[in-house]
């Protein structure tokens, strides 16, 4: 065989292997909105204490064991964000959104919406509010966090967007067989 055929052979392989990423990336990122959305809708506002936050392996953060057995293998030696609260007057190991898990202030009380044991989103803080620091350097993987969080919100309106277009062409159908009804 020529090493032209062999290389539009490679080339057509890897083609076939980019869209069928593309169509699993898809159903997954519309997997995890679905899941996203259910997770708001169960959300409770709580107030707690921030004692420490860290990133660590799942399997080391003192989760319940529920929690672990829950979890899937490929990410129990993954590292999450972890944070250590006072809610009421227990402590708690909590899950962090990567997200927020940045703007979280340490040894500051927090009100936060807090679906089971995970974080989603910081409402307000008090305490030590820190004063005009300089910026320091962000590692890769906060301005990667900064990143993802920036293009879901994105493909967030997006999807919002295309539902309402749906709606209105539906609607717009609607009117259209009504007036050829009332024609005839």
């Amino acid at each position: 065989m020529s090493p032209l055929v062999i290389t539009l052979i490679v080339i057509a392989v890897l083609i076939g292997i980019l869209v069928a990423l593309y169509f699993v990336g898809n159903k997954m990122q519309k997997k995890q909105m679905e899941q996203k959305e259910q997770m708001q809708a169960a959300a409770q506002q709580t107030s707690m204490l921030i004692i420490d936050k860290k990133m660590m392996k799942l399997k080391d953060s003192g989760l319940p064991k529920v929690v672990m057995e829950q979890t899937p293998k490929r990410f129990r030696n993954a590292k999450m964000p972890i944070v250590k609260a006072k809610v009421g007057p227990q402590t708690l190991n909590l899950i962090c959104d990567d997200g927020i898990f940045d703007d979280l202030p340490t040894k500051c009380e927090v009100k936060a919406m807090v679906s089971g044991i995970y974080i989603t989103e910081i409402k307000s803080i008090r305490g030590k509010k820190k004063t005009v620091e300089e910026p320091k350097k962000k590692s890769f993987g906060a301005k990667m966090r900064k990143k993802q969080r920036e293009l879901q919100n994105e493909y967030a309106k997006e999807e919002k967007e295309k539902e309402a277009r749906k709606a209105a062409k539906a609607e717009e159908k609607k009117r259209q067989a009504q007036a050829k009804k009332i024609t005839k």
